[in-house]
């Protein structure tokens, strides 16, 4: 399974076009290369990956602004507004599981996880350490 910069940006390049800098944009790129890294690790360990009811692996890729107000509970300084960060649909928590027992894959590949606890249903993972620094991070 790979996603697309397509996937990534869900539309949202359209409806909001004046949002997508060139920045933006190359952060898309940045972080559908390492999702794709991941999924790749993923298959090759067999792990199984899940699609929501939209058909695609992503709950929440790229959100402008306007889009992130109003997603409950969106940290206002979302990283998926810079589109530095993707969710990864993980109805069992399976995802974030295996990512939690295997932080050196994911340091290798270059992507920070949100601890399983805050984000139930979905792995959310960033290309851009937090402000702690830690590889497993409280939102």
């Amino acid at each position: 399974m790979r996603i697309t910069l397509e996937d990534y940006l869900m539309g949202r390049d359209s409806i909001y076009p004046e949002e997508l800098t060139f920045e933006v944009r190359a952060n898309a790129e940045d972080t559908v290369t390492k999702v794709n890294s991941l999924l790749a690790v993923l298959e090759a360990e067999n792990v199984p990956l899940e699609t929501n009811k939209q058909g695609s692996i992503i709950n929440s890729g790229w959100r402008p602004p306007q889009i992130n107000g109003q997603v409950k509970n969106a940290a206002p300084k979302s990283k998926h507004m810079t589109a530095q960060a993707c969710d990864l649909y993980d109805p069992e928590g399976i995802l974030d599981e295996w990512c939690l027992e295997n932080p050196n894959s994911l340091a290798a590949i270059g992507l920070w996880q949100e601890y399983p606890s805050a984000t139930k249903g979905w792995l959310h993972i960033q290309v851009v350490p937090p402000r702690s620094g830690k590889r497993v991070f409280y939102p």
